[in-house]
């Protein structure tokens, strides 16, 4: 197939771009490099430097389109709350209207952080969230949220593309940024320079990790399947922050702890209901968290 992924030098784009390229299929990553991982993209990939919210400097056609175009963490979405915004909406529809023309298969990198602070735990497919739109992380909340809409809004007019939404839950891994600003990179990068563990808030705050192979296997099943979505794809096992800097600190060192305030409507609770993607596709995922963070403490031992 010929591929385009939107964001492909990114952490996960990367990832996918590596993988497709390696069973044979031709990949185009566009990409405005703003959040670029450190890892290059392999030689078989064709990067164009571009930016979604403008007309789209790739030529088609393709027949599959992985929209995963977006910075990804609180500390990148928040350098440009309008341009996120802006990502969302405006990019989305261009990368839509795009695949549309080309006839291909759209699969669209929603989030987890349209449940908002939840007030249901876990999350599945139904609950509408709880977005408090006033905060500062609703520019990517509330983004990812109007991507979904653009689609299914499309879907109910009528129109000729064939899409897929996948709901990501908390993906780390080897190839994130050491400057990423997720807890996984802060806390490894952290502690593997000797630095004491940002803790923000108490610790009780859970997060549910699932590691980059796992990710991509499921949002490749996803793209392969008849299901448009929406669909979560994540770890069910909730981890508390202190757990996780306890498990970060065991396997590098203890480097101590500094505690901040927590931010404005950072989510309590985040734990995907994956009962879909159970039945649906047959995926869960198959990696522990200390495998996982086995695999990613190596990589940031020569990146960070």
């Amino acid at each position: 197939m010929r591929v385009l992924v939107t964001g492909g030098a990114g952490f996960l784009g990367r990832a996918l771009c590596a993988e497709l390229a390696a069973e044979g299929h031709e990949v185009v990553a566009l990409d405005n490099m703003s959040s670029a991982s450190p890892l290059p993209l392999p030689s078989k990939v064709l990067l164009v430097r571009g930016d979604v919210i403008t007309p789209l400097a790739v030529e088609g056609p393709f027949e599959r389109v992985f929209h995963l175009a977006s910075p990804a963490s609180p500390l990148r979405y928040l350098l440009d709350p309008v341009g996120t915004l802006r990502t969302g909406a405006e990019g989305t529809r261009n990368v839509l209207e795009a695949a549309e023309r080309w006839g291909a298969r759209f699969i669209y990198t929603s989030t987890s952080e349209v449940y908002g602070d939840p007030e249901r735990n876990p999350q599945s497919e139904d609950y509408a969230g709880s977005v408090q739109v006033t905060a500062d992380r609703a520019c990517y909340d509330e983004a990812k949220r109007y991507g979904e809409a653009l689609i299914y809004a499309f879907g109910r007019s009528g129109r000729n593309v064939e899409t897929r939404v996948a709901r990501l839950f908390n993906t780390y891994g080897p190839g994130m940024h050491p400057g990423d600003g997720r807890v996984v990179s802060n806390f490894v990068v952290q502690a593997l320079r000797g630095a004491p563990l940002t803790i923000f808030g108490d610790g009780s705050q859970t997060r549910s990790f699932c590691y980059v192979d796992d990710m991509l296997d499921g949002l490749r099943r996803l793209a392969d399947s008849d299901y448009p979505g929406p669909l979560n794809l994540g770890n069910p096992t909730e981890t508390t922050i202190a757990e996780l800097a306890n498990v970060v600190s065991e396997m590098i060192g203890d480097t101590g702890r500094i505690t901040k305030p927590l931010p404005e409507a950072d989510p309590k609770r985040r734990q995907p209901d994956i009962s879909r993607a159970r039945s649906l596709l047959g995926w869960e995922p198959s990696t522990d968290l200390h495998t996982g963070l086995t695999s990613t403490i190596d990589y940031f031992r020569s990146h960070a």
